[in-house]
């Protein structure tokens, strides 16, 4: 098995953990707050793992530059956007469906990535994405009637129209961020994804600090005594984006994207035995999709 899907399987469980972990933190943090201790929490872990890849593993740190440090700049601030969004989505809907309305993300990312970094993709590959897509779309209509006009009302909602949108600004992100990483022509995609991440969170809890500090100043009071389970966010979360960089550095977003899907099985797992949240046989038969768009990915890629 190549590694690249490894790895990305190990980030949708990571990503999964850490939103499970921020859905808890709604209940004593804002929004802003809850979506800010996966970096503020998590930034010294990714300067650590650099450090460490550099002084004991011996790669050799790779010369920064302007692109890189546009695209740095553009990935971390649209993440912090759809954290945003994500983080919002779980006080409209429970937390499976608030995720699944994101997973829109694959064929968001893989226009993006021919956009902006002209990467095709196989038409097997396409068909694998849309029967993914499907099964979220079955996802977020499970709790009505299956109708065409259901699906449609529930595609144009208030709830999905947030959902999608967070699904196209972290496609905007992961984009960057392999772009990012790319740019540095550095010794290796893992000390290239290393020194991405600790730039980027770097920056990011700077400027979620600042803006904190001018909208909501007590804000940072709560994040601050509420550092045992916010320490568990950033550990997850910074963790979990050290596989998706380095996963994003060796294959193309839209592939590592899709395969992230498998983010849902996990994501069902805990609204069903965390969250005590019920699912039904729409959800299920859109999980089924979601694995079969998987494994069909996987097989024409």
């Amino acid at each position: 098995m190549e590694a690249w899907i490894i790895i990305t399987i190990c980030a949708a469980f990571l990503q999964n953990l850490r939103s499970a972990l921020q859905k808890h933190l709604r209940s004593s943090l804002g929004t802003t707050g809850a979506s800010f201790v996966r970096f503020g929490y998590g930034f010294p872990i990714a300067i650590a793992y650099a450090a460490c890849l550099h002084y004991f593993a011996g790669y050799e740190l790779p010369a920064l530059n302007a692109e890189f440090a546009f695209w740095s700049v553009v990935g971390g601030l649209a993440q912090i956007f759809a954290t945003i969004l994500l983080v919002y989505l779980f006080s409209l809907r429970n937390f499976a469906v608030g995720t699944a309305y994101s997973k829109t993300e694959p064929v968001q990312a893989a226009i993006f990535g021919l956009i902006l970094l002209g990467e095709r993709l196989t038409p097997g590959a396409v068909g694998a994405i849309i029967v993914g897509v499907v099964g979220v779309m079955l996802i977020s209509v499970a709790r009505m009637p299956l109708s065409w006009r259901n699906l449609l009302v529930a595609m144009t909602g208030r709830t999905a129209m947030i959902g999608i949108a967070s699904g196209a600004v972290f496609g905007i992100s992961a984009v960057a961020y392999r772009s990012a990483a790319l740019s540095l022509h550095g010794p290796n995609p893992i000390m290239q994804a290393a020194v991405t991440l600790a730039c980027v969170t770097t920056s990011q809890t700077v400027f979620m600090l600042a803006w904190m500090l001018v909208k909501d100043p007590p804000e940072i009071g709560r994040v601050a005594r509420s550092w045992r389970s916010s320490s568990l966010v950033g550990l997850a979360g910074v963790t979990g984006s050290a596989c998706w960089f380095t996963a994003m550095a060796l294959q193309q977003v839209a592939y590592v994207r899709a395969l992230g899907q498998i983010e849902l099985l996990f994501t069902f797992a805990a609204s069903v035995f965390v969250f005590r949240e019920r699912i039904n046989r729409m959800e299920v038969a859109g999980c089924l999709l979601i694995v079969a768009g998987i494994l069909l990915l996987l097989m024409w890629k």
